[in-house]
């Protein structure tokens, strides 16, 4: 084997050339992080009535449903 044999599993996973680095606020990325999420508000702003819509009849149909005692849920 080779000569650095005293070294453990654990030393040996972590050489490497570069030093490690710290962890720090990255400004660019967390601005474009927040410009993706407000396009996703704009884009699926118009979609929330229609989606409110089919949740509010879902409810609906599921309540008459289970009055009239036709439930198929488990």
């Amino acid at each position: 084997m080779s000569g650095d044999d005293s070294i453990t599993l654990t030393q040996r996973a972590y050489r490497t050339v570069t030093p490690g680095s710290k962890m720090h606020p990255n400004a660019s990325m967390d601005s474009i992080g927040w410009a993706i999420f407000l396009g996703l508000v704009v884009l699926m702003l118009p979609l929330l009535p229609f989606i409110a819509i089919v949740y509010t009849l879902s409810k609906l149909f599921g309540y008459l449903a289970a009055q009239r005692g036709t439930d198929t849920e488990p």
